[in-house]
């Protein structure tokens, strides 16, 4: 079977900077999010841009998963995901891939997906659903990767080293750096998320930044701290 990666992501997160990073490499090709327009219609949130989101995409995430997801193709695939959209989904096909879990500190995501989405819900952060995913595997025999996004940027080279060779392929120092701007890939949805990825042109160095919550988006990382503590420990180390 022809090589088959899951990054299930958290929001806020460097995913599009991830999915850039594979997209240089001549022997993948790379899919946005292709189970947002599923996720958007059964779970009736509004996010900007979401008419064109569902006309762009099929609706329907069992097709999805069996059309695109699991196509065959002589290429690696990787498919950018998102955790909380993996809702009324047939479940089975993740036997038949590799899963990344891509973590984040949920005090991060929170201030960043605020400033988008105001008054974030514990399901809008998606670390609860990358805990219980990660359990479901791993009862299932299949343990995912963990890929915490602070490893990731503090040692680029380094994590994708080591997360090549967990996933059974070569290295490629092109994933290293991309063109600035958009890629032909990018979801329609790219103008409301993808600015800073359009305006880089490699992983930006890790930096902590001074987070300051307000009351209910305190208490909500209070309740994701867990989770994330969890799922660091078994993340990839540097």
């Amino acid at each position: 079977m022809n090589k088959i990666i899951c990054l299930w992501s958290c929001p806020r997160n460097i995913s599009t900077a991830l999915m850039y990073s594979f997209a240089q490499r001549k022997d993948t090709q790379v899919f946005d999010e292709p189970l947002y327009a599923h996720y958007l219609k059964i779970s009736k949130v509004n996010h900007p841009a979401k008419e064109e989101v569902l006309k762009s995409l099929e609706n329907d995430g069992n097709k999805v998963v069996r059309k695109v997801i699991l196509q065959k193709s002589k290429k690696i695939l990787f498919h950018k995901l998102m955790t909380h959209f993996l809702i009324d989904i047939d479940a089975a096909f993740l036997s038949k891939v590799s899963n990344i879990i891509f973590i984040r500190n949920p005090e991060e995501i929170i201030v960043s997906y605020s400033k988008v989405i105001p008054n974030p819900k514990l399901e809008d952060i998606g670390i609860e659903q990358q805990y219980k995913l990660y359990l479901s595997l791993e009862k299932q025999g299949y343990a995912p990767i963990v890929l915490d996004s602070k490893h990731l940027l503090k040692n680029p080279e380094l994590m994708l080293i080591k997360l090549c060779d967990i996933l059974e392929i070569s290295f490629d120092r092109k994933m290293l750096k991309w063109e600035k701007g958009a890629r032909k890939e990018d979801g329609v949805w790219a103008n409301h998320w993808y600015t800073n990825v359009h305006n880089s042109t490699g992983f930006l160095p890790y930096k902590e930044k001074e987070i300051n919550l307000s009351v209910a988006n305190s208490a909500l990382a209070k309740i994701c701290k867990p989770y994330y503590e969890f799922l660091t420990d078994k993340s990839i180390q540097l």
